[in-house]
């Protein structure tokens, strides 16, 4: 089994909103804020020494860790993965939730990893979730990495009016270079036989309950 790429096995690890240790008594300290370049989590402060870096805010939805879609799409394909909306934007989970009710043996669509209740037609309930489902049943996740794009930051004021820069970072996945329609039409085939294989794990699992 093929493993992770080291910024993903950091993003998904990393212990976001905790206090920076560099700058653990300044006010403002959460680390809220992804450097690719160095794979680990950052705070506002340390900004000036990552400015040149590529970076990835992560939010907070319901005390747990998100990003928004449109950055995760330039990451990864998320399809299937369940979006929510906060403060006008569409929002993923980046981590599995700790699982607070039993729905198995329910009428619900599940997530295919953690059986998390989910709304049709979703088989995922973070990215995390889709990316371990595909590591059992693939073998890895460089099929699904997404191409070299932009990832723009956030407007200022959407989390507290912490402003970041510079104005976009460029994340390119490693060993990308397949042209975006050959991705595209790949990503659409591959799609519909993910959602097929979920769905069949999903019958079976309510056959079981």
């Amino acid at each position: 089994m093929r493993s992770l790429p080291i910024w993903l096995q950091a993003l998904l690890s990393e212990k976001f909103f905790n206090a920076c240790v560099v700058h653990e008594d300044a006010k403002k300290n959460e680390k809220n804020i992804f450097c690719f370049d160095c794979s680990l989590g950052i705070c506002p402060h340390c900004l000036s020494s990552h400015s040149s870096h590529k970076l990835l805010q992560i939010r907070r939805y319901v005390y747990h860790d998100v990003i928004r879609l449109d950055d995760a799409t330039k990451l990864i394909d998320c399809a299937f993965v369940q979006s929510y909306t906060t403060n006008s934007a569409k929002v993923v989970f980046l981590k599995q939730r700790p699982q607070t009710r039993n729905f198995r043996g329910s009428s619900c669509n599940l997530c295919s990893t953690c059986d998390r209740s989910l709304q049709d037609p979703y088989l995922f309930c973070s990215v995390s979730c889709k990316i371990d489902y595909l590591m059992k049943t693939q073998g890895g996740v460089s099929r699904h990495l997404s191409e070299c794009n932009f990832l723009p930051l956030p407007e200022p004021g959407w989390d507290d009016g912490i402003t970041m820069t510079p104005d976009s970072v460029l994340v390119t996945p490693v060993g990308s270079n397949r042209t975006s329609s050959g991705s595209e039409r790949r990503a659409g085939t591959e799609g519909k036989q993910l959602a097929s294989t979920a769905t069949t794990e999903f019958v079976e699992k309510k056959r079981v309950a």
